[in-house]
């Protein structure tokens, strides 16, 4: 599966009163994979606003996937990423099909890497590699580790943590096909800056 570009991801906190409005506009921009990640357990709330991504990311031919719930995933036919406690890879796959995209959290461990491969993932996720505002107590990881699982795998790689339009360069040129983005993208005072900022994180993938 080709996957390369950026990979947006939601915070409800951060997107409070413009959540629609900015997803739209980074969309605009160019989105490759959009996350919906919110941790909250009103699961009324958490399917309406999922749904309504889901019609957001058709009209502009994104993918859409759910964080951490390969239920909702399954309702709404889309892909899932998990992080190490979040529930079965494995299992996630025989729900989803062989089609769904399925992501994995692998920190900075190639073993995880391996282990998630093995058991269905479509791409492996590394990361922190900068300071995060969504996951600031996350150990921090060198580039290194990049070029190593670029070298042992032959799928698709997302670096998450702290990614921003200064440092994700060094990200790009140490391997990283997918570019996974919150406040970098989404921290942005209008519309339009949220746009520029996701032509900009593409342009950086295009030109490696």
């Amino acid at each position: 599966m080709k996957l390369r570009g950026l990979y947006a991801i939601t915070d409800s906190q951060l997107l409070a009163g413009k959540f629609l409005s900015y997803v739209e506009a980074a969309l605009e921009g160019g989105v490759t994979l959009l996350q919906y990640r919110d941790k909250g357990s009103d699961e009324s709330r958490r399917l309406r606003e999922a749904t309504a991504l889901l019609k957001l990311c058709e009209q502009y031919k994104t993918r859409l996937i759910i964080n951490d719930d390969a239920e909702l995933a399954s309702r709404l036919g889309v892909g899932v990423h998990l992080g190490q406690t979040d529930g079965s890879l494995t299992l996630a796959r025989t729900i989803l099909g062989r089609e769904a995209i399925v992501g994995a959290t692998c920190h900075g461990s190639l073993e995880l890497a391996e282990q998630a491969k093995a058991d269905g993932a479509s791409y492996v996720a590394f990361g922190r590699f900068f300071t995060s505002n969504t996951k600031p107590d996350a150990p921090a990881i060198a580039l290194e580790i990049l070029e190593q699982a670029r070298a042992r795998f032959h799928l698709p790689i997302a670096v998450i943590g702290g990614v921003t339009l200064e440092n994700a360069p060094q990200l790009v040129a140490h391997g990283a096909d997918l570019l996974a983005v919150v406040h970098g993208l989404f921290g942005a005072d209008t519309t339009q800056e949220v746009t520029r900022r996701a032509r900009a994180f593409n342009a950086l993938l295009k030109r490696a």
